[in-house]
């Protein structure tokens, strides 16, 4: 049984809501962008709101995404803007959730404020900036070259501006930015390309890391 899904296909056919829950989908991909400059500059304050420290507050938040996502694949729910497949297997938005998660808790955090988010910043924002620009131009049957072209563009323009804005080292920008698109093509049910946009440059950033 063939598990792959076609490159072009054009998913708000298959989204709950039709094409306004495919945007709706796009704008909540994007605003997940928020999230590491909440962390970083806010992150303290909500997780002692909790009586937690930071990183017990970004485990417990990744737990209840695990618990229920269990719960909706158990009852073959899915919400507004999620795909028909994803009623029985693990959605984009868990997988996408969890991969951000683990970004907070692995990545290299040194400095204070925002420059402590000069790899957990670029990591996240080129999930939530190139995935739905590449999903948009292979949905638009330009191709898959096209949509990488595309993917790149932007994945470097995140990276740079974080070597600007974060003093995330130029060295990081110029080999990770790769990784993010590399993330985005395999296309299989097993795991999403919200996850290996993420875990692909993540493990890069601890080997470089390690070894720099």
């Amino acid at each position: 049984m063939n598990s792959e899904i076609p490159v072009d296909i054009d998913h708000a056919k298959h989204s709950v809501g039709g094409h306004g829950g495919h945007w709706f989908r796009r704008v909540t991909h994007i605003s997940m962008g928020i999230i590491p400059f909440v962390y970083h500059l806010w992150g303290e304050d909500i997780s002692s709101l909790f009586s937690l420290s930071l990183r017990e507050f970004v485990t417990w938040v990744g737990v209840a995404f695990i618990i229920i996502e269990l719960i909706r694949i158990r009852l073959g729910i899915i919400i507004v803007g999620q795909r028909e497949y994803e009623s029985n297997q693990i959605s984009a938005l868990a997988w996408g959730a969890l991969a951000v998660c683990a970004t907070l808790l692995l990545a290299p955090q040194e400095g204070s404020g925002l420059n402590a988010g000069k790899y957990t910043i670029p990591i996240i924002l080129g999930l939530t900036f190139v995935d739905p620009l590449m999903g948009e131009v292979k949905r638009s049957k330009a191709g898959l070259k096209k949509a990488i072209i595309a993917g790149l563009l932007v994945s470097y323009l995140v990276w740079l501006i974080s070597v600007y804005l974060f003093s995330t080292p130029l060295i990081y920008a110029i080999i990770l930015a790769p990784l993010t698109v590399l993330g985005e093509i395999p296309t299989v049910r097993w795991i999403d390309d919200n996850a290996t946009m993420i875990i692909l440059p993540l493990i890069a950033v601890l080997i470089m890391h390690s070894l720099f």
